[in-house]
């Protein structure tokens, strides 16, 4: 009884878990970090777009206004059909 309760205790607790990194990445949490990222952007629109549709995808947006990509591999690594970095 005792094992299948923790059994149990453990599959809900990783079921959390789960549920909360992608309610992470819902649009208010992008739009906060994106907003952060893009407010000295020149291009603040296209800035925001682009960073939106990354964050969305990545589910994470590196610190600071420029740089840190190491913190999001995935940020980091998308490239646009030229082959340029895709998140600003």
């Amino acid at each position: 009884m005792k094992t299948s309760f923790a059994v149990l205790l453990l599959v809900a607790l990783l079921f959390s878990t789960s549920f909360l990194e992608t309610t992470m990445a819902t649009s208010s949490y992008c739009d906060q970090k994106c907003t952060a990222r893009c407010w000295k952007a020149g291009l603040k629109k296209r800035c925001l777009k682009y960073c939106g549709i990354c964050c969305g995808a990545c589910k994470c947006v590196p610190s600071g206004t420029y740089g840190n990509k190491s913190e999001c591999p995935c940020y980091r690594d998308k490239l646009n059909s030229k082959g340029n970095p895709k998140c600003p």
